[in-house]
């Protein structure tokens, strides 16, 4: 067997499906393989910084092994920032490079760089496959490390010689860790009582309860002990019901305002998320003092970092709330039942759905014929179907959203992993294909989108019925505020997108993509009725409004 048709073979025995990919020379032996491979798609991309956010994209959105291939050392250089974003997220990939033949490295021939130190900071997992020999213990050991929990990124050096070498191998079979883990009943127990003798709980949830769609048994919880309930502070998922009477939306990245909003309760249980991560420095801590801390996660890493906690447990997150709340049920006497129904009535008052139906209504007064980001939000969303999943990389411009937009389910909704932008353009094309039943609209700030606009093509290319909302203000917002909060500068260097502005409309149609430049808000919707309807690729550059 040719190694490349041994590559193909043992990922598709691994359960990919679909190979996301940009070819090089070193790659040829693999293109040739391809026809010969039916049970895998070949995904072209145009760049490979694309090509990793279409596998992360996948991965997130399908929970499964997703694979992607960059062309040597510039391509994995491209390559770096989506793969950034993969490993904060947990994605489970296989990232190939075609590398020069073993030896050719030597005479230090164009394109040539060691691969694997190149990745190695970005990944669990790095090698070079040097024999076809090894291939299948290679590929069946990078499958395994993706998936075993914490998961997240490999990468592999492919080399041109070994792909064309033709021997006889056995591919073996594949490999998993059952990582599907809980405490020890003691533990189990002892938690249930630390959380039953609470009396003013807040739990937020992070991304793994999404990834490992935990959403139910943490609403029970929720109801069991009478908790609040906050997304963590960068939503990267949707890791709980928004119109549950928990629930009490996103917490902000502003220190000051997380330490007051936390202030009153007496015990934070995070669930499946590091603890209160921030972004901007701050001489306010953002958790009260004292406060205690009981955490739940696969990652270790992230267990008791930055602040001490009572119970730090490393566990599957749906194992561990499934086992918890039958003990918390067995323990609960009539008195604390009572009392967890009475906090979780009163939180209706303050709950997501109560904040959601103030903002719209102070949202539907404004009238004004310049599209404000918010307003851009309200419209979107009012007409969006139940069943949408949104991505959303639009910073200032989506800041309304997760206020706006009700999750569903584990599904709905893709965030910014990392904070390391450009992911959705590309993003929302693997999500497409893994959840090809169901709406999809990205909303994406203009800075973000030119960070892999060419993944407009694939889209394109593959007809994915995906709605993109450009919000076009004209620049990188988010720093102009912030370098006038900090410095008092009102007209920074370096930060405006308008001279000459980005066309945005043009370049999506010079991609193949339909498009319409939005700039009144009376247009907003029934350009985007248009949009869903159409059967493949649709870009709306909306002109938002953009003060100083």
């Amino acid at each position: 067997m040719r190694g490349s048709i041994a590559f193909l073979s043992l990922l598709a025995d691994e359960g990919v499906t679909h190979l996301f990919g940009n070819p090089g020379t070193t790659e040829l032996s693999m293109m040739a393989a391809l026809p010969q491979c039916p049970a895998i798609d070949f995904v072209l991309g145009t760049q490979e910084a694309a090509v990793v956010a279409m596998a992360d994209g996948y991965a997130r959105a399908s929970g499964r092994l997703a694979a992607c291939n960059v062309h040597v050392a510039p391509g994995l250089g491209n390559a770096m920032g989506s793969l950034y974003n993969a490993m904060w997220v947990g994605s489970p990939l296989i990232v190939t490079a075609g590398q020069h033949e073993i030896g050719h490295g030597l005479t230090e021939p164009m394109l040539y760089a060691p691969l694997e130190p190149i990745a190695r900071p970005l990944v669990k997992w790095a090698i070079e496959v040097t024999r076809i020999a090894d291939l299948p213990r290679v590929i069946r050991r990078a499958a395994k490390i993706a998936l075993a929990p914490p998961t997240g990124p490999v990468f592999l050096s492919l080399p041109g010689d070994v792909l064309d070498d033709d021997k006889d191998i056995v591919l073996g079979r594949s490999n998993r860790v059952d990582a599907c883990n809980r405490p020890a009943d003691t533990t189990i127990n002892a938690l249930a009582d630390r959380l039953l003798v609470s009396q003013q709980p807040v739990i937020i949830c992070g991304h793994e309860v999404s990834s490992r769609r935990a959403l139910a048994p943490a609403a029970d919880l929720a109801e069991l002990i009478g908790a609040a309930v906050y997304q963590d502070t960068i939503p990267t998922a949707a890791p709980f019901v928004s119109t549950h009477d928990c629930y009490l939306g996103t917490l902000t990245r502003n220190q000051q305002d997380v330490s007051q909003r936390l202030k009153e309760y007496d015990l934070l249980i995070c669930l499946g998320t590091d603890v209160l991560r921030m972004s901007t420095p701050s001489d306010t801590p953002p958790l009260p003092q004292g406060m205690p801390i009981v955490q739940i996660s696969e990652r270790s890493e992230d267990l008791a970092k930055n602040y001490p906690t009572e119970i730090a447990i490393q566990a599957n997150v749906r194992e561990t709330l499934a086992a918890l709340n039958d003990a918390i049920r067995a323990r609960c006497t009539p008195d604390q039942a009572e009392d967890a129904a009475r906090r979780v009535e009163a939180l209706k008052a303050s709950n997501w759905s109560s904040q959601r139906d103030a903002l719209v209504t102070s949202l539907e007064a404004r009238t004004g014929r310049v599209i404000e980001p918010d307003v851009l939000s309200l419209r979107i969303v009012q007409l969006l179907p139940k069943d949408t999943i949104l991505v959303d990389e639009g910073l200032t411009s989506s800041q309304a959203i997760t206020r706006l937009f009700a999750y569903q389910d584990a599904w709905s909704y893709y965030g910014l992993a990392s904070g390391g932008i450009g992911f959705a353009v590309a993003g929302a094309i693997g999500i497409r294909l893994a959840v090809p039943n169901r709406p999809l609209v990205a909303l994406i700030g203009d800075g973000s989108a030119m960070y892999n606009i060419q993944a407009l093509w694939t889209a394109a290319h593959l007809r994915l019925p995906i709605v993109y909302v450009i919000a076009n203000n004209g620049g990188y917002r988010i720093l102009k505020q912030r370098i006038r909060k900090r410095y008092g500068l009102e007209h920074p260097v370096g930060m405006d997108l308008s001279a000459p502005p980005i066309d945005f409309a043009a370049l999506a149609t010079s991609m193949g993509v339909r498009s319409q430049r939005v700039t009144e808000p009376d247009e907003i919707a029934p350009a985007l009725r248009t949009a869903l309807a159409h059967d493949g690729p649709t870009l709306l550059d909306v002109i938002v409004n953009s003060p100083n």
